[in-house]
């Protein structure tokens, strides 16, 4: 084995263990700001409005960080996609938007599912080819 080889090797499984700890501070820290948030919103007066968008907030916000531990262990597609699909929830329940921030999340959120339909969608196979048995279609003489 070339040195360039083991050193590259080096780089990426102290990159993983790097990846891997600061997810495990973040979930650490998801934690302990779900329990100081649970107090705060347990004192909240749950009559208005506003508490009920702060809990909102603060839900997205567990979940955003939630999904950025799952995205730094993982490197899957898809859970970034659903992270970013969650930062743009969280921004869009703002009640202070204006106009161009609403459309610009529109639009975010529109690449999104779009990215999620091209890229992460299960291609169809082929039309010149027929489903076998060994797709899930057996062959037992009727056509439809």
């Amino acid at each position: 084995m070339k040195p360039d080889h083991r050193i590259a090797g080096s780089y990426k499984t102290i990159a993983t263990w790097i990846e891997r700890t600061l997810a495990l501070v973040i979930l650490g820290g998801v934690v302990v700001f779900s329990l100081g948030s649970a107090q705060t919103l347990a004192a909240m007066d749950w009559r208005g409005t506003e508490t009920f968008y702060e809990l909102i907030y603060r839900v997205l916000l567990v979940v955003i960080a939630v999904e950025l531990v799952r995205t730094l262990v993982t490197h899957d597609l898809r859970a970034i996609l659903e992270l970013l699909a969650f930062v743009v929830a969280r921004k869009m329940l703002k009640p202070d938007l204006g106009v161009m921030d609403i459309f610009l999340c529109v639009l975010a959120f529109a690449a999104l599912l779009a990215a999620n339909r091209w890229w992460l969608s299960p291609s169809p196979p082929p039309d010149d080819q027929e489903p076998t048995a060994r797709d899930g279609a057996a062959d037992n003489g009727m056509k439809c």
